[in-house]
């Protein structure tokens, strides 16, 4: 009996806030630690194990050090792109990392020719030293792109071996597509090629796991370890469970285990703004606030509906904020974007089909809830100014203005109107 881990979508590098950077990591870092103990025999990635081909390097430093524990404790790394991780000319860390022999990446496509003179990929099998697995698979592209991959596939030398294998890809499948995603974002099943003893799966942000499928078996999508969106810490708060598998297999599987990830605590509030003036939901807020504990805890906070009276301005969010990181939060999300008011309706009315004094309203319904260091730039001050970046940004490069006359000017005026002249050289 052998094992193997399955990981996907752990999008390191991801994380703006250095509390969440360290999470993230301490979430890979207890993934290798779990799979060394567990003495799995290899380990798939099934793609975006970094947020962008070329990521930070202090965060593919920590990343490297932990594939090196790999290669120490005799556990080979099989990865493909996903499509955080694709570059074109093969220039992203993927590449760079296999090329030291941490990881072996497993699309490797060949163009051949059938017997009627089409063009097909013909996939190679990589196998794994220790256990026989063959491992094959096609690297995910933005928007679907490698769709095109599964046309040309070229099935029959997939299906001709008997071994164990090992299917790795990084897309959506429609039989398995959430309601709000279209099918045009989605593979069909049937471009999966038959034959495969396991689907790793990566690109879904859920942990999912399909035994029997129509003509497949063993379909399975881990779901990111930590975050690698917004939308993920929700969920994640929500309850949703992180983590990976763990497959015992001999010539079919026999068992797998999700193995969860767990570095934080969370706690998840969601106001509704149905019925209440704008003070009320505030009170509303302030009152649950005070009353939780949310200590090292990150805070998930989620406001949407629409006020019977008030402004989304009269709800202090910088205020909300400031209270829950004094009561030591550890990192705290706010996101209100679902929260609209009578009077904003009015105010867009009033202004019509005229997009500037639109864009006025907008900023001034805003900008007092922005996180920002200087408070004054929450007030009119603050909206005022940034209508006038917005139009300095839109300006377009003059007729025979050199690029970097164009970026001098465009940066000399920004800088003018925040008060900054002469930092130019700072920049």
């Amino acid at each position: 009996m052998y094992k193997f881990a399955h990981i996907a979508d752990c999008h390191l590098g991801a994380q703006k806030y250095p509390e969440l950077k360290k999470l993230e990591i301490k979430a890979f870092k207890e993934c290798i630690t779990q799979c060394i103990e567990n003495e799995v025999d290899f380990i798939v990635i099934a793609g975006d194990l970094f947020h962008s081909n070329l990521p930070d390097m202090g965060i593919v430093k920590e990343a490297v050090g932990l594939l090196k524990e790999l290669q120490d404790n005799d556990i080979p790394v099989y990865v493909n792109y996903g499509s955080h991780d694709f570059s074109p000319n093969e220039t992203s860390i993927i590449d760079i990392i296999c090329e030291s022999g941490l990881m072996k990446k497993l699309f490797n496509p060949k163009i051949i020719r059938d017997q009627i003179g089409n063009t097909k990929i013909k996939l190679k099998f990589t196998i794994d030293k220790k256990t026989n697995a063959k491992l094959a698979g096609i690297s995910g592209r933005k928007v679907g792109i490698e769709k095109q991959y599964y046309k040309l596939l070229d099935r029959k030398t997939l299906k001709e071996n008997d071994e164990f294998k090992i299917f790795v890809f990084h897309a959506w499948l429609e039989v398995l597509l959430p309601n709000f995603l279209s099918k045009g974002d989605a593979l069909p099943l049937s471009c999966l090629p038959i034959g495969f003893n396991y689907y790793a799966g990566g690109h879904r942000h859920d942990s999912i796991y399909e035994e029997n499928l129509e003509n497949y078996e063993n379909i399975a999508y881990p779901g990111p370890l930590f975050a690698g969106y917004p939308k993920d810490l929700e969920k994640s708060a929500r309850g949703i469970k992180r983590g990976f598998f763990i497959v015992e297999f001999d010539k079919t599987v026999q068992n797998h285990e999700f193995h969860e990830i767990n570095v934080a605590d969370y706690e998840f509030l969601h106001f509704k703004a149905k019925d209440k003036t704008s003070n009320q939901l505030y009170s509303e807020i302030l009152d649950k606030i005070e009353k939780i504990e949310v200590g090292n805890k990150i805070v998930i906070i989620k406001v949407d509906g629409k006020l019977s009276g008030g402004q989304t301005s009269d709800v202090n969010f910088y205020n909300i904020k400031k209270i829950l990181i004094d009561k030591k939060a550890m990192h705290v999300s706010i996101n209100h974007h679902g929260l609209l008011s009578k009077e904003f309706d009015a105010k867009m009315y009033k202004g019509g089909n005229n997009p500037i004094e639109i864009e006025k309203n907008l900023l001034e319904e805003n900008t007092s809830n922005i996180d920002v260091l200087t408070t004054e730039l929450r007030d009119e001050k603050g909206s005022e100014m940034a209508i006038q970046l917005i139009k300095i940004i839109k300006q377009n490069q003059k007729p025979n203005e050199k690029k970097s006359d164009y970026l001098n000017r465009i940066s000399l005026s920004a800088l003018s109107v925040l008060g900054l002249e002469g930092q130019i050289n700072d920049i």
